[in-house]
Parts: structure tokens; sequence; C-alpha cells
């Protein structure tokens, strides 16, 4: 079994500049692919169920599916909560078998963030799990604009909260179906002059590759969240399903099409957060 905590794969990624994919899953196929993809290229990887996910699906059922990948894995597989609101959402995870949770207090004003972060921290920590928050909003696409993370704040976050990651806010949107922009890097570098901890990227999709690349490498940029991105590939794969055969009508038949495309898609985004061996 090959179940870890959140910090047990990016205190490593941190110390040996490289970052870890948070893919973001939506149902069995995804998740399965991911998994493959990530066998395949000898890497970590994060589950991670979010809103739409867990509307979708229950927790609990998540958390069996999640663990039972994990069971047959031979790489680290993260079960993690993404954006969990409450600390009812995240005690939630927990006891349906989740190994980290991330808190997203950052509507929040900075004090009530940090401590409604920090007791979901410990919690996840009494429960031998992992804790990710959120300093700054980081907005979506056609949608709320974001708020920057303000490194003095980040400073406050990180003292106070005894999170082991942050996710912080330094232009990068949720939803993005584009490569365009990318981050802002000096926000990004005076966050890194007084933190110590991993950093998260959401919204990942939108961060031009290349770049993902070289901040894996060079910075404190440990966790990498790639939703969009993959889920264009599943459409893509599956609309080429249903128009190669217009009378297939098997859900089954036609979902397992969408295996091969998703893994290799998968694959494309772990390759770009480097790897543990690297030179």
């Amino acid at each position: 079994m090959t179940l870890a905590t959140l910090a047990e794969v990016l205190r490593p990624a941190m110390a040996g500049g490289y970052a870890v994919g948070g893919l973001v899953t939506l149902g069995w196929e995804d998740m399965r692919a991911y998994v493959a993809a990530a066998e395949a290229e000898g890497l970590p990887v994060i589950l991670q169920a979010g809103p739409s996910c867990r509307a979708h699906t229950p927790l609990p059922v998540l958390g069996r599916m999640f663990r039972h990948l994990a069971d047959a894995a031979s790489i680290p597989v993260v079960a993690h909560l993404d954006h969990g609101y409450d600390a009812a959402d995240c005690r939630a995870a927990l006891d349906a078998g989740f190994t980290s949770v991330m808190f997203d207090g950052s509507r929040l004003p900075l004090d009530e963030n940090i401590a409604a972060t920090a007791a979901v921290a410990r919690m996840a920590h009494d429960a031998g799990a992992s804790c990710e928050g959120e300093i700054g909003f980081v907005g979506y696409a056609a949608g709320e604009g974001s708020s920057g993370t303000d490194p003095d704040a980040a400073a406050r976050f990180a003292e106070g909260t005894g999170v082991d990651a942050m996710a912080i806010s330094v232009g990068n949107v949720h939803l993005q179906q584009r490569q365009e922009g990318g981050l802002d890097e000096d926000r990004l570098r005076a966050i890194e002059a007084v933190t110590d901890i991993p950093l998260v990227i959401h919204g990942g999709s939108g961060v031009p590759a290349a770049q993902r690349a070289r901040l894996a490498r060079t910075s404190r940029i440990c966790k990498f969240n790639i939703g969009t991105e993959l889920r264009m590939a599943f459409g893509t794969a599956l609309r080429r399903a249903l128009a190669a055969d217009p009378e297939e009508f098997d859900r089954v038949a036609l979902l397992r099409r969408t295996h091969d495309p998703m893994v290799a898609a998968a694959r494309d985004v772990l390759r770009t957060l480097g790897r543990p061996d690297a030179e």
C-alpha cells in the first residue's frame, strides 16, 4: 500500500527541486488514469476531490476509491480533499479515509482565516493527516477576480496555522482553458523571502507549461493543481469516441476509450513538474 499524506510527498519535493501534481478528479475514469500515469512516470500523485466531485459522489465512496487505487499502486498516492469550506467538510473527509485536507478560508478576514485554518490543521494532524491552507484569494476565469497574497499576511498565516502547505494567489486563476499570462514571480519571491513551507498553486492549468517546469525546479512551489486541462482532454477523447461509432450506446465501452488519452495527458502534466531523480 502506498497511501501517503501531503507532507510525505511535498517535503521531499521541496528538498529535491520538483513539484507534485494535484490532479483534480471527477470520477473513476480520471482517477484511475491519473494513477496509471503516475505509475508509468514513477512519480507520486495527489488525487483531489473538489466540491463538484463531492456533489456527484459521496465522500465515503471517494475515500474508498482513492484508497483502493493506492492499495494497488507502487508510487505514493495522496487522498486529498480540495476546497473544504468548513471544519465539518474536513472532518468528514478524514473520517472517510482521506490523508490530506485543504481548508479554504481565503474569503475570511486574515485573523479569522488563521484561527479557522489552525483548528483544521490540528484536527488533521491528530488524525495522522496533512492540512493545506490558503492565503489570498484565487479567482475564477469569467468569475470572481483574484486578490493577490500579501507577503506579510503570508508570513503570519504560515506561522499561525501550522499548515503543511500554503496555497497562494500570484496571478493564478481557476478554470482557465488557455495557458496565458503566467505567475507574478516578483510576488512569489517576496512570499518565499518570509516563509519556509511548501507552496501550492491552484488554477495550474492556466500557467504556461514552461513556467511550471522552471518554478517547480527553482522555487518552493511544490504542488500545482491541474483540473481544467485534464477535463478538456477527457471531453475531447469522449467526443472522438462518440464520433467514431455513432451507434455505440454502452457507457462502459465509450468511457473505456477515454483511458489511454487521459493517461497520456496526465503523463504530459506530470513530466513538466520534474522528478526526484532529476540531475
